[in-house]
């Protein structure tokens, strides 16, 4: 464990540290997120804070890859794959946020990072659904490239509110820890040691570490450059364990060995996937293209009831929380246990965004 909380504070350290530098060459670039209708900022924030979030966990791969036990994972491509795969996206996101490119551009480069992923190791290899379902290895490789894309899109669509994406992904990379140490833990021969926790464990550093610049009221946005780095990684670290795992190594229980190994990964980035999906089918219905943006995101509807802007990233925090870290207590807890306490955090969820703005009308946060 203690290699992992080193991994976490120089990933946290070196994003902190490297995220001052990467918003004065924003500035110097004109990489500035500008004033449209559909947002809450009233000034032009500069943009580009992926490149410090790269920056940060490049920085803790090259630390793991110096100790006794994580430097055993790059023995394989995995995690050289996933920092090139990281640098391409990244890349991309920098140059939309100084240009602004095409949707067909950035997702090209979404495709090529996860093709790139796909030939070093980091695939599906199986789908735990009821079991192990072994499919064609194109088949495994096309769905990889759709999580991927799915992903850092997801990421990018809840990008909306100072702090929010970062905050989001982090808690949804702190429960997929824990989940994965605790399967990795159960391996015969055990080996807590894995490359989805390490990354896990790297991303939670990384948006600690950017956290203190990006929380309202911000001085640097992450930009596509980190929306699409983050949704990357997250999604390298449920593929890598997802697709590489027997259902039963997750729970003794029948029922939550066919469902949590599929459950978790889903869970853990509920928030941003639901907030994709309603956009889509929204304005599908309304004619209008899926990429099309407009100010009905689930962060412009809790402004809309009455939460202010850190009010609305915390609450939307807790439920990322109840969602991710739920699903995780029922591979701890077996029972009645886990359901007791999501339902009891969730009631709580539904009071705080419900009724809190009429309690509490005017904001101080």
């Amino acid at each position: 464990m203690h290699e992992y909380v080193l991994v976490l504070i120089v990933a946290a350290a070196v994003t902190y540290l490297a995220t001052p530098f990467v918003r004065s060459l924003a500035v110097a670039t004109g990489a500035f997120t500008p004033v449209r209708e559909r947002d809450v900022h009233k000034t032009p924030i500069p943009r580009l804070g992926g490149v410090g979030i790269y920056i940060g966990f490049v920085a803790a791969a090259l630390v793991a890859r110096a100790l006794p036990y994580l430097g055993s994972l790059f023995s394989t491509k995995q995690i050289i794959g996933v920092v090139a795969a990281g640098g391409i996206v990244c890349l991309v996101g920098a140059f939309d946020d100084i240009r602004e490119l095409d949707w067909l551009t950035k997702l090209a480069g979404q495709m090529l990072a996860a093709g790139l992923m796909a030939y070093t190791g980091v695939q599906l290899l199986s789908l735990p659904i009821f079991g192990t379902t072994i499919l064609p290895t194109p088949v495994l490789v096309l769905f990889t490239v759709l999580v991927v894309i799915a992903s850092t899109n997801a990421v990018n669509f809840i990008d909306g509110l100072d702090g929010l994406a970062a905050g989001v992904v982090g808690i949804a990379a702190f429960a997929f820890f824990i989940y994965s140490y605790l399967v990795s833990r159960s391996f015969v021969p055990a080996n807590v040691f894995s490359t989805a926790t390490f990354i896990s464990a790297a991303l939670v550093g990384c948006c600690a570490g950017f956290l203190p610049h990006n929380f309202h009221p911000a001085r640097l946005f992450m930009g596509d450059s980190g929306a699409l780095t983050l949704g990357l990684l997250l999604s390298a670290a449920t593929i890598t364990l997802t697709g590489n795992v027997d259902p039963g190594q997750v729970s003794a229980n029948e029922v939550s060995a066919a469902f949590l190994p599929i459950l978790v990964p889903l869970a853990v980035l509920l928030l941003p996937f639901l907030d994709m999906v309603l956009a889509v089918v929204r304005r599908t219905r309304a004619g209008q293209r899926p990429w099309q943006p407009d100010a009905l995101h689930l962060h412009h509807r809790m402004l809309r009831i009455g939460h202010g802007h850190r009010r609305a990233v915390l609450i939307l925090y807790l439920w990322a929380a109840i969602v991710a870290l739920g699903s995780v207590s029922f591979v701890i807890w077996d029972g009645l246990r886990p359901l007791a306490v999501v339902g009891a955090a969730a009631a709580m969820g539904v009071v705080l965004t419900v009724w809190l703005p009429r309690w509490r009308p005017s904001e101080r946060l």
